[in-house]
């Protein structure tokens, strides 16, 4: 230490020494922090609190409908292979948080209200396919309720971070100046602020981002498994239309 003091100035020495007393606990942070450096923190909490439970919510409803279309599914194709579309209806119906019984619902319960006709015309047929259209366009809405707050927190909560850093910043620079001698004991709760603020923004923001792109994969294969299941009972409605046209 001496060897430093002689080579640095006593100047930096003492500052040195003062900074080995000086105590960067939780508290001492948190007792540091200014107005600015407290809004901060206080909206990166409810950024926090919003990304914790959008995340369980959407969680719990993507497992609610995994689940449930993998049972769903053998029901209501046995039910069709059948002929039997009311009950296929009612199985639907069951299943109210698997996405493709809302779509299979969707299309059946068009297509059996022409049932009753001697022929099912081309535009009726039409007016299935587009029911399953609907259908798909607002359960892709549904599931992705939310998606885009986790975006917005993402890609706003490292900013917020870096406000605080920059009001930690200037307050360190505003104490520095009106400081009789320069030192860390001027500045370094203002610098302590500024680092907890960029901490505490990248902090929520890696899960924010992480979480989006997840769930986004979710809705994208959900879609994929959607389409599929429409492109398929679009197929069987045209079998049953041909029966009845050759029956």
């Amino acid at each position: 230490m001496t060897l430093i003091a002689s080579l640095l100035g006593s100047d930096f020495s003492a500052a040195l020494l003062f900074a080995g007393q000086m105590s960067f606990g939780i508290y001492d942070i948190v007792k540091s922090l200014t107005i600015p450096g407290w809004v901060v923190i206080f909206v990166l909490l409810v950024q926090s609190v919003y990304l914790i439970a959008v995340g369980i919510e959407r969680w719990l409803t993507y497992s609610k409908a995994k689940q449930q279309s993998r049972a769903y599914a053998p029901k209501v194709a046995q039910a069709l292979k059948n002929s039997n579309i009311d009950e296929a209806i009612n199985i639907s119906d069951k299943h109210k948080d698997s996405h493709l019984a809302m779509v299979v619902s969707s299309g059946l319960k068009e297509f059996s209200a022409h049932l009753g006709n001697e022929e099912i015309t081309a535009d009726q047929m039409e007016a299935s396919k587009r029911a399953l259209e609907r259908a798909i366009a607002v359960k892709t809405a549904e599931l992705k309720r939310g998606l885009s707050g986790l975006a917005t927190v993402g890609s706003t909560a490292p900013f917020v971070g870096l406000f605080g850093t920059v009001v930690g910043i200037i307050s360190a620079f505003v104490a520095l100046a009106q400081a009789e001698t320069a030192g860390i004991a001027a500045v370094g709760g203002a610098i302590a602020e500024a680092l907890v603020a960029t901490a505490f923004g990248i902090g929520v923001a890696v899960p924010a981002v992480w979480l989006f792109n997840y769930f986004t994969n979710k809705v994208t294969s959900f879609g994929v498994e959607m389409e599929n299941s429409a492109s398929e009972l679009v197929d069987y409605f045209i079998r049953q239309r041909t029966k009845r046209l050759h029956g």
